[in-house]
């Protein structure tokens, strides 16, 4: 049986102890969520400095503010990551949480080209797996599958664009994977993600279905990216593939949104153009013995980071709680799980990791979403928890 490797070796940066860090831990003899950060191994809780994850974010330097606050130590790391699976979990003791809580949750789609492709696979098949290998296969013959040296909006993208059309092959996925505008979508309510350890959700409805490994930004109301994490975009491939208008149904799910483990801010030794570089792995290990394994680097993105951040947010679309940008699937796996030709699909019981060296991992147990935790603290819990605290 797999298991969820939430070590402190596995869940921290490779460079932990330069790496600025923030999140959130739920604690039980206050009864509501502290933001944290991590030093030496223990967690210490700094919400008296930081009320909300989105506070920190909006200060004008994360990172030199969260090493000079002080704050009350929690506990050890390890203890709290062991404690933070809920099948097992001491309900007196500390267990972690998604690192984002009043943020908005948006992702960027169609952002790599060959997650580009495989969203006008799934278009074509109309939902069928047992359709997409052929189609696949006649789409890569016409476009080929190395599109991440076009810029989305050049020249030469709009005449790319002009003989698909002739050729009756152009899609919605490739309009908004070549052309100028991003595809920017709400993921999530704010206060909804789930956190490393945690159970993610699947929807019952869904036969064909996979992880989106992500790197997530983390953006303050003013535009400025001031840190970074990982996500799992669960998506719900059958469900979008029958109509784009089903977007909401495909992404925004119970416990759908994976995000952590923490916030790395960005500071003298991490900076964005470390992000461009950052390559990302996913496993899949499941109960039944498959295993699929998986890595890309940012630096195959079709739009920059920073472009997308700005297409998100500005004079047009403002945020004053910041938000959260999941850069888009960086690789769709297709891996054949139960028969030739038939794809891969989630079997409840698969671990999903996705891990990169400077942001640590991101570990979820999937099942289904009416199975996974209920969603029942929500802003107004979080307002009135912070006013007993006296931090309003």
């Amino acid at each position: 049986m797999p298991s969820l490797d939430l070590s402190v070796a596995a869940t921290l940066p490779k460079d932990a102890s330069a790496a600025v860090l923030a999140g959130r831990v739920w604690r039980p003899d206050l009864g509501g969520p502290a933001v944290v950060t991590v030093r030496d191994g223990a967690v210490v809780d700094v919400t008296a400095s930081f009320p909300t994850s989105r506070d920190l974010c909006e200060n004008s330097d994360p990172a030199a503010a969260l090493r000079a606050a002080k704050g009350e130590a929690l506990g050890s790391l390890a203890d709290i990551l062991a404690n933070t699976p809920v099948d097992g979990r001491d309900p007196n003791k500390p267990w972690l949480l998604s690192p984002l809580d009043l943020q908005a949750v948006k992702a960027a789609g169609v952002t790599f080209a060959i997650s580009m492709l495989e969203r006008v696979i799934e278009e074509k098949a109309r939902g069928n797996p047992a359709a997409a290998a052929e189609i696949r296969t006649e789409i890569g013959k016409l476009i080929g599958d190395d599109l991440s040296k076009l810029k989305p909006g050049s020249a030469e993208a709009m005449h790319l664009k002009e003989v698909l059309i002739k050729q009756g092959a152009w899609s919605q996925y490739l309009e908004v994977g070549i052309g100028p505008d991003a595809e920017i979508f709400t993921k999530a309510p704010p206060m909804s993600t789930v956190g490393t350890g945690f159970d993610a959700g699947l929807h019952p409805a869904s036969s064909w279905n996979n992880p989106e490994p992500e790197v997530v930004l983390v953006v303050a109301s003013d535009g400025r990216i001031v840190g970074v994490t990982l996500g799992n975009d669960v998506n719900l491939r059958d469900v979008e593939g029958r109509s784009a208008l089903l977007l909401g149904k495909a992404k925004d799910n119970n416990a759908a949104a994976a995000v952590g483990p923490f916030i790395r801010f960005f500071d003298a030794a991490f900076t964005l153009d470390h992000v461009r570089r950052t390559t990302v792995t996913l496993t899949v290990a499941g109960e039944d013995g498959f295993t699929l394994e998986g890595s890309s680097s940012i630096a195959k993105i079709s739009r920059d980071p920073a472009d997308l951040a700005a297409q998100m947010i500005g004079p047009h679309h403002q945020y004053p709680d910041g938000a959260a940008l999941y850069l888009g699937t960086m690789f769709a796996p297709i891996k054949d799980r139960d028969s030739d030709g038939g794809g891969f699909t989630h079997k409840y019981g698969d671990i999903v990791t996705i891990a990169a060296p400077e942001l640590g991992s991101l570990v979820n147990r999937m099942k289904r979403t009416d199975a996974c935790e209920p969603w029942t603290y929500g802003t107004s819990h979080l307002m009135r928890h912070l006013a007993k605290r006296g931090l309003l």
